[in-house]
């Protein structure tokens, strides 16, 4: 087992997985503290690797592509504060960092863990229900529905229709964007591919961010909505396929023992590999209908 404690929080590798704990310290970022501890398995990490500093170091986890929902949504544009799976390091702390990059780095070598994308989310978000109040609105979610309420600065475009509702089965697409210098931010539900866009501030399914401390956890709220939605890299369900033509069935005239020698014989197909199940069960009640 390898473990490292830091002001900014503690990591744990126990051979499974990467157990991260958020620090205390007034420093640690509020989405951090919010999302509280988390848990990422071996086989959900591409990487990993320590970053020494003058001061600091970073050590910093790769995931595989779509194995976090977080990471998803926020595809890359989270900072590093406020990212869970980075740990600022102590200098004199770099020898028990680089231990457990090594530790981890054998672990997957060891497991052959793929460094590719996954098609199912690896890890399950933040629990429910959740309520973040962040710009011009507060977004709640209870797992069935997203429910967005105004301030009393919104604009009048989003405040006169009232508070919106969004069932999770109407969603096509989450996304958030933080504010950059001047260009505020957004968090936007989008319900079909060709809705229009308006601009956040007057979008009623979208929260406008200002770069206020609490626009992070609105991408918290917005993982708990995706891992809930299907995974962009989920395959495409296969066509049912027709049961294949059997030839004709038995002529309502055939005697008993002619269908009963059918059935024996379909009975030989299947165990054959011949007849799928499906298309033995089709058939097989066929013949009963005419006994």
């Amino acid at each position: 087992m390898a473990e490292i404690i830091q002001k900014d929080g503690t990591w744990t590798f126990d051979g499974d997985g990467v157990r991260i704990v958020p620090g205390s310290d007034k420093g640690v970022s509020l989405l951090r503290r919010t999302l509280g501890e988390v848990t990422v398995p071996l086989v959900a990490l591409a990487g990993v690797a320590y970053e020494p500093g003058r001061r600091t170091g970073r050590l910093r986890l790769r995931l595989r592509d779509g194995a976090c929902p977080l990471l998803q949504v926020t595809g890359g544009k989270l900072d590093d504060a406020s990212d869970p799976y980075t740990l600022t390091v102590e200098t004199k702390a770099s020898a028990i960092a680089e231990y457990l990059v090594d530790e981890v780095r054998n672990a997957l070598l060891l497991d052959s863990v793929p460094t590719g994308p996954v098609d199912r989310y690896l890890l399950p978000g933040p629990s429910l229900p959740m309520t973040v109040g962040a710009g011009d609105g507060t977004a709640s979610f209870d797992g069935r529905t997203v429910r967005l309420e105004w301030t009393w600065h919104t604009d009048e475009a989003k405040t006169s229709s009232g508070p919106a509702g969004i069932a999770l089965e109407d969603l096509h697409a989450v996304e958030w964007q933080p504010a950059r210098g001047l260009e505020d931010g957004h968090l936007r539900f989008v319900s079909s591919p060709n809705a229009p866009r308006l601009p956040a501030g007057r979008d009623p399914h979208a929260v406008e961010l200002n770069g206020f401390k609490k626009d992070p956890l609105m991408a918290l709220l917005a993982s708990a909505v995706v891992v809930r939605m299907p995974h962009p890299h989920a395959p495409e369900p296969l066509p049912v396929a027709e049961p294949k033509a059997l030839g004709p069935a038995p002529a309502a005239t055939d005697d008993p023992d002619a269908l009963l020698r059918r059935l024996r014989e379909l009975g030989e197909l299947r165990q054959a590999g011949i007849l799928t199940e499906e298309e033995f069960t089709f058939a097989k009640q066929a013949v009963l209908k005419r006994l």
